[in-house]
């Protein structure tokens, strides 16, 4: 009788692995459908649900679902899209970093009192 109900556990906790990495494999490809749009807000939501997602990943009890041909295919998959989101992110972080430089240079000017009296002087 133990047997059986290790059994069916065992079979649980594959099932619930199953499930845990097709939202995980779901998640990641609206990420990359998303590190394209100016959404960013949205962007950054999907991020914290897949952190959740890996939490209860790494929750479950001991399993071998990741050793599986099913979840072997759907990380092959995953690693490219990371990749290019990665990639995405680091781009569109590169560029929000320059167009904070461009505005906070227009600060630091007018600040300074300056604000375009040099350039209207006629020398």
């Amino acid at each position: 009788m133990l047997d059986e109900k290790e059994t069916v556990d065992a079979e649980e906790v594959l099932n619930q692995a199953r499930i845990l990495w097709r939202k995980y494999f779901t998640l990641t490809k609206e990420l990359l459908k998303f590190s394209d749009q100016k959404d960013s807000d949205l962007f950054m939501e999907l991020v914290d649900q897949r952190g959740r997602l890996i939490e209860r990943m790494k929750a479950l009890p001991e399993n071998n679902y990741r050793e599986s041909e099913e979840c072997k295919a759907m990380i092959e998959q995953i690693i490219p899209m990371d990749k290019q989101i990665i990639y995405r992110a680091k781009a569109w972080l590169n560029k929000s970093r320059r167009q904070n430089s461009a505005v906070r240079s227009y600060d630091l000017l007018e600040s300074a009192g300056l604000r375009g009296t040099v350039f209207n002087r006629k020398y």
